[in-house]
């Protein structure tokens, strides 16, 4: 076989067609072709491997042992072709949004309240992807561009047009019996803190307003991601932060209550909305940015319960 491409794509189609219904006549059908056309390629494919596919009885055509193992690997790369084809341009009448969110935002604010938003807008299709830092949020691959972003940071770390959604309250948290048994600051050293590195504020914070409580003699653990850190104190592997209200959905489904000896803190960073910079703003995306404005209008940063 040349050390080429095969020269048309088309080829291979038309064989998976011709093996799924072990027919030229009914492959030519699905395909809105003659079934000589679906022959004649059928035998250019086979000329190019140089190796025949099918053997032709009276009213069938069976894939040889070669065709066979030729199959799920061609069957494969067209769903590939044709999955990432939907999922990057959709259909004529689906709009496609895409929205990068940091992580937390992402899976503790945002999952909860995305059906919503379909529901009201079935014509548009929200796709998400995650980053963490600052920088993240400028390193897409190009044709993975998003049409808004939200980010954690401060105000000079974003683009003039960015919008500010809201801040934290961080707070101290433990599986219910946990958090029962801790009943002064200076029990929390007793236990390991788990510390998100790439949060700016954190267990300092907390701890520097309560007395008995020195962050020097605490075990911290670094992780780098709060659901993480959630995820390890709901098994039992010491205590976390929330950040609420990004982190009041995680808290339920993580089954964590507050730390109550610990009194919560303001964060001193936030959330910023901005659209991306390589594509002007889309009816779908000015849709979508309005309801996130609207959802985070209705939040009250305070202390938690």
């Amino acid at each position: 076989m040349p050390a080429s491409r095969i020269p048309s794509l088309n080829w291979l189609r038309v064989f998976e067609a011709a093996a799924r219904t072990e027919s030229f006549a009914r492959a030519a059908e699905h395909l809105n072709m003659s079934a000589a056309a679906v022959s004649q390629q059928i035998k250019a494919l086979e000329a190019y491997l140089g190796r025949e596919l099918f053997r032709r009885e009276a009213k069938r055509v069976v894939l040889t042992e070669v065709g066979r193992s030729f199959l799920p690997a061609v069957q494969q790369s067209l769903f590939s072709v044709e999955t990432t084809a939907a999922a990057l341009f959709g259909t004529r009448e689906e709009e496609q949004v895409t929205v990068q969110v940091v992580s937390i935002l992402a899976i503790g604010w945002l999952a909860p309240r995305l059906a919503g938003f379909e529901q009201a807008h079935p014509g548009i299709r929200i796709n998400v992807n995650t980053a963490n830092l600052v920088s993240d949020f400028g390193a897409m691959l190009p044709g993975r561009d998003a049409d808004l972003q939200i980010a954690f940071g401060s105000a000079t770390d974003f683009p003039a047009n960015a919008e500010r959604l809201f801040g934290e309250t961080l707070y101290a948290v433990a599986p219910p019996e946990a958090a029962e048994a801790i009943d002064s600051a200076e029990a929390v050293t007793r236990h390991t803190l788990n510390e998100v590195a790439t949060h700016r504020s954190g267990w300092h914070q907390v701890l520097s307003g309560s007395d008995g409580a020195d962050i020097g003699q605490c075990r911290l653990r670094m992780v780098d991601n709060t659901p993480l850190a959630l995820a390890l104190s709901s098994s039992g592997d010491g205590l976390a932060l929330a950040r609420a209200p990004a982190t009041d959905f995680l808290l339920e489904r993580f089954g964590l209550v507050r730390v109550k000896p610990l009194a919560p803190v303001q964060g001193n960073q936030h959330y910023y909305l901005f659209t991306g910079q390589t594509r002007p703003m889309r009816k779908g995306a000015s849709l979508f940015r309005d309801w996130l404005l609207t959802e985070t209008r209705r939040i009250a940063v305070g202390n938690p319960a």
